[in-house]
């Protein structure tokens, strides 16, 4: 049995765990210094984004154990999140302070991730520069999608959509009205 999709599944939870606690300080700082209010997030949004990510880290971890590590999906999250790493530290460098996960980045995170690269080389797939460049993107793109989606207002996205649907079409029903 592969040990590669476990341990980075849950080095990402007990990563993840700190960032979602502390990453609403961290959008709140870039707001401030931005002047971007937007980016602004609540604990209860940051947990939702990092549930939709490890949605997708615990697919990939399944898919890498059906297919002994040869999924597309399980190699390219083992290389974004151990890319994912190197933002973190940049992010804590860049801006001179703590930023969200950075504490357990190192300790937590990247064993995790080497971990279970390591273990697909020693099954004789090692990850590629190709996988390196899809990981990055797929992570990225994850990241960022998560993020936007837990910024909607869903119940007012959804009822003015609901609206919308009622609203007769065309010039028909109102045509009817003036003829009398």
């Amino acid at each position: 049995m592969m040990r590669g999709p476990v341990s980075m599944f849950v080095a990402w939870v007990l990563h993840d765990a700190e960032e979602a606690l502390t990453f609403p300080a961290t959008a709140d700082h870039l707001a401030e210094v931005s002047g971007i209010e937007a980016l602004r997030m609540s604990t209860r949004q940051s947990a939702a984004a990092i549930g939709l990510v490890g949605a997708v880290v615990a697919a990939a971890g399944v898919r890498g154990m059906q297919t002994r590590g040869t999924s597309a999906l399980y190699r390219s999250t083992v290389a974004g999140l151990e890319a994912h790493v190197f933002t973190h530290l940049l992010s804590t460098a860049v801006l001179r302070r703590y930023t969200a996960g950075v504490i357990t980045t190192v300790p937590i995170m990247w064993p995790g991730a080497v971990l279970a690269r390591r273990e697909l080389a020693e099954l004789g797939h090692p990850l590629t520069g190709t996988d390196w460049k899809r990981g990055i993107a797929l992570m990225g793109a994850v990241a960022v999608a998560a993020q936007l989606t837990v910024r909607i207002d869903w119940p007012n996205a959804v009822s003015s959509r609901r609206s919308r649907r009622r609203r007769p079409r065309g010039c028909a029903a109102s045509a009817g009205a003036d003829a009398g």
